[in-house]
């Protein structure tokens, strides 16, 4: 089979497409031939070792894949061959084939196809959890969304909407924006013009966003939060723009609000149940015509590492996806 492989960490150039040998499932595990593999943040990272997993090279980067099972091992009990199929890896998944264990695998619904399949479960993942759990966002408040444009901020602009809650988009430019107001944005901040703590006030009436979903981190943390309102929560959710920021804690206590944390990976780990009865509530949306995931690009395999530069210079708007 081929596979996209980081021998060493580095920039997405050093990648190499390879050709290794097919992998064997042992007890527990899966053979899936990959038709589709989503492309996320977080690929961008763990091939410089900058993620919270750093798997020893070599190894293959791509986190979300969906495709059809072609060996089963023993011990397998919810799928045969044949099944279409999404898994969340980690990594691995820029290959023709990958091993996953079972408890990986989310049957893909009749009608969805591969490539919508592999852009859907991590950005509505992370969004949901984040939103639902972490936020408890409810109808009439106010959510502001940096890096909207991108793949879990559509999703979270799509998703706020859903649970009822008024919609303002923060991104880089007037097409991004636009895009965002495609999916469903009651108000628009371009950041990289506009004073974005006090667009924020303006927007909110002088109360300040009820809550804050932030996958980019950098220099827009700080205002952000200076612009919540009283009982707000903002969600670290990722740091994009490189920079992990050191917020004044201060500002927690004048204004009563919270920080908190969003790690929906482990969060599908320790806590299975609850993920399962994310995944069909999300699953149910889709059905109802509710979400549709916002592929922008697709790329070849061989074209792996361009996927991942033009994610790292801010080109993709929504997902992009790996055709196989």
């Amino acid at each position: 089979m081929k596979a996209i492989v980081c021998d060493s960490y580095g920039p997405p150039q050093n990648l190499k497409l390879l050709d290794l040998p097919d992998p064997e499932p042992a007890r527990g595990q899966v053979v899936v031939d990959v038709k589709a593999a989503g492309v996320n943040f977080p690929d961008t990272l763990i091939i410089q070792g900058k993620y919270q997993f750093k798997p020893p090279p070599p190894f293959s980067p791509g986190g979300e894949i969906a495709g059809v099972i072609r060996k089963v091992g023993e011990g397998v009990s919810r799928f045969r061959e044949g099944d279409r199929v999404i898994a969340i890896l980690g990594w691995g998944g820029f290959a023709e084939q990958v091993l996953a264990d079972e408890h990986q695998l989310v049957p893909i619904p009749d009608g969805m196809d591969f490539a919508d399949a592999a852009a859907f479960l991590f950005a509505y993942g992370t969004s949901h959890y984040a939103l639902k759990d972490r936020a408890t966002i409810k109808p009439g408040e106010s959510l502001l969304v940096l890096g909207a444009a991108g793949g879990v901020g559509i999703a979270a602009v799509e998703l706020g909407k859903l649970m009822g809650a008024r919609v303002i988009a923060a991104a880089s430019s007037a097409e991004k924006l636009a895009f965002c107001r495609e999916h469903g944005a009651d108000e628009v901040i371009n950041y990289s013009e506009e004073n974005l703590k006090d667009r924020i006030r303006a927007l909110t009436g002088g109360e300040g966003a009820d809550v804050v979903y932030d996958p980019v981190g950098g220099p827009y943390s700080e205002p952000a939060i200076r612009a919540t309102a009283w009982y707000g929560r903002y969600l670290v959710v990722g740091f994009a723009a490189g920079e992990i920021p050191k917020i004044p804690l201060n500002l927690t206590l004048l204004k009563s609000c919270s920080i908190t944390g969003v790690f929906w990976g482990a969060f599908t780990a320790r806590d299975p149940q609850r993920n399962a009865e994310h995944f069909a509530e999300l699953m149910g949306w889709w059905r109802e015509g509710k979400l549709k995931p916002a592929v922008s690009a697709t790329y070849p395999l061989a074209r792996v590492p361009d996927a991942l530069q033009d994610m790292l210079d801010r080109k993709v708007k929504g997902k992009a996806v790996i055709t196989i």
